[in-house]
């Protein structure tokens, strides 16, 4: 199998941490330095909580079994099919003759986890682990599987929703991971390594942690909100959109990435909390696209040396180092030099719970900002906007498909019909940037197949792919006769 999705590194001091989306791979192993954490336990092995006090409060064995049984029947396995293109070894006396190969292409096949949330079929993942597949299948608890269809994809925390047809299906109870505790025992399921309905557990490590995984592509509406629950529950490839769940089963978060630098667990693996994860999928399903607001200011953590200069008497908060122009917190009146300490009534202490914060909210609700300015409090009452810089709904896009192809087409003269020996096809002119460049293709490639659909001139080719959504398999014909392959997702 390939991996489809590769590994992405972060900067630590004292080396190279890398954090890899769940993804099954078994010919690429990523290489970063490891992160240990060594666990200690009484002898007994047994597991002590303490009071208030620090005086021990209950000893009690370890026991799992409730949760696992209130969870594994709503986690699912999730399996896809997705083209790619394989760049073939260069052939000097081919190039010679005849120009240039062409990429190979195939079908990846990957595999993840996904979480039933409702009865009716809806199944929440991670993007990555559906993204740009051409089919996707889910196999219930129950070795039940369902043909699953892409609700909407959220890029920006790695989610997506996907839709099966059935009912009375085992939906998974919801917590609340703004009460979850650093030291909180918590279970991990998921399906690694084809291994279905596997749990493991773990605590909670440390929350909203930003490990710099997700990209920003303003064009095309994705702002990374990163405000990861950190654990140490052995967490695989496979295990990728799994569920997080507490002592009682409820889900906390959806599992997402690893710190490994084999590509498999090593120590830490990062969830996106539920709350989070709410907000998201409500979203998708309703609007089809995800509604953030925004507060329209620059911020930055509070360190030593800022809150030295600034002679803060705590380093509470977030900075404000700016505001943007027809912004929302410029109309509501923050400044420059603000500290926001909370947002309602949840403290702030980091730039990641900030973001996870507002991230909850669409634009046109107002939040309570409660800021400090001149060593006083305030609250001040914002209305968030959209990207736009207004409060209407975001529309969930149509696809451009001409621009997304980045080409014109004009049909295959006769004199090349007879040359080549085919009946037409879409002949590619005015290549810019976009999906046919990255695949490989050049001016004067003529399509005559998408996904083993005949392709017989420029208007049948853009009908047939209004019709496709994820990833696409083609073929065609150069004006030397030399065959191509190309895949790309939409």
């Amino acid at each position: 199998m390939k991996s489809i999705a590769g590994t992405l590194l972060a900067g630590c001091a004292g080396g190279i941490l890398a954090f890899g989306i769940l993804e099954y791979s078994m010919d690429r192993t990523p290489k970063a330095v490891i992160i240990e954490k060594k666990l200690t336990e009484n002898q007994e092995g047994k597991l002590t909580s303490y009071s208030e006090s620090g005086n021990p409060a209950t000893t009690a064995p370890i026991d799992f079994t409730l949760a696992a049984e209130a969870t594994v029947n709503s986690v699912v396995h999730i399996k896809t099919e997705i083209p790619v293109s394989v760049q073939r070894q260069v052939d000097p006396m081919y190039y010679y003759f005849f120009g240039p190969q062409q990429p190979q292409t195939g079908i990846s096949e990957a595999s993840g986890s996904g979480v039933i949330i409702t009865g009716d079929g809806y199944v929440v993942t991670n993007n990555h682990v559906v993204e740009n597949a051409r089919k996707i299948t889910v196999t219930t608890n129950n070795n039940k599987v369902y043909s699953a269809e892409v609700v909407g994809t959220d890029p920006g925390t790695d989610i997506a929703v996907l839709k099966i047809k059935g009912s009375d299906l085992p939906a998974i109870s919801i917590g609340n991971s703004d009460q979850v505790k650093i030291g909180e025992w918590v279970l991990a399921v998921g399906n690694p390594f084809n291994l279905t309905s596997t749990v493991t557990a773990g605590i909670v490590s440390a929350k909203a942690r930003n490990i710099n995984i997700l990209q920003a592509d303003p064009d095309h509406n994705v702002f990374p909100i990163e405000s990861f629950i950190q654990t140490d529950a052995a967490v695989n490839p496979g295990n990728s959109g799994g569920a997080l769940v507490n002592a009682k089963g409820e889900l906390i978060g959806i599992n997402t990435a690893i710190a490994s630098n084999t590509g498999s667990y090593s120590g830490y693996s990062f969830a996106v909390p539920v709350n989070l994860v709410q907000k998201v999928t409500s979203d998708i399903i309703r609007f089809g696209v995800v509604q953030r607001g925004f507060l329209g200011v620059t911020i930055r953590d509070i360190d030593e040396n800022l809150a030295s200069n600034l002679r803060l008497k705590n380093m509470n908060g977030v900075y404000v180092g700016g505001t943007v122009e027809g912004g929302a917190g410029e109309a509501a009146g923050i400044k420059e030099g603000d500290i926001i300490l909370s947002i309602g009534d949840v403290d702030i202490n980091n730039v990641p719970q900030l973001q996870e914060q507002v991230g909850r909210y669409r634009p046109g609700d107002i939040v309570q900002v409660t800021i400090l300015r001149a060593e006083k409090e305030m609250i001040i009452p914002v209305t968030l906007r959209n990207a736009e810089g207004t409060t209407a709904v975001v529309k969930k896009e149509k696809l451009n498909l001409k621009s997304a192809l980045g080409a014109s087409f004009e049909p295959v003269s006769a004199t090349e019909k007879m040359k080549l020996g085919i009946k037409g096809g879409a002949k590619i002119v005015d290549l810019k940037n976009g999906k046919l460049r990255e695949a490989g293709l050049k001016e004067g490639f003529i399509i005559t197949k998408i996904d083993d659909q005949p392709i017989l001139s420029p208007d049948e080719l853009m009908k047939v792919l209004s019709s496709k959504k994820g990833g696409v398999l083609g073929e065609g014909l150069y004006s030397n006769g030399s065959k191509g392959y190309f895949a790309f997702g939409l």
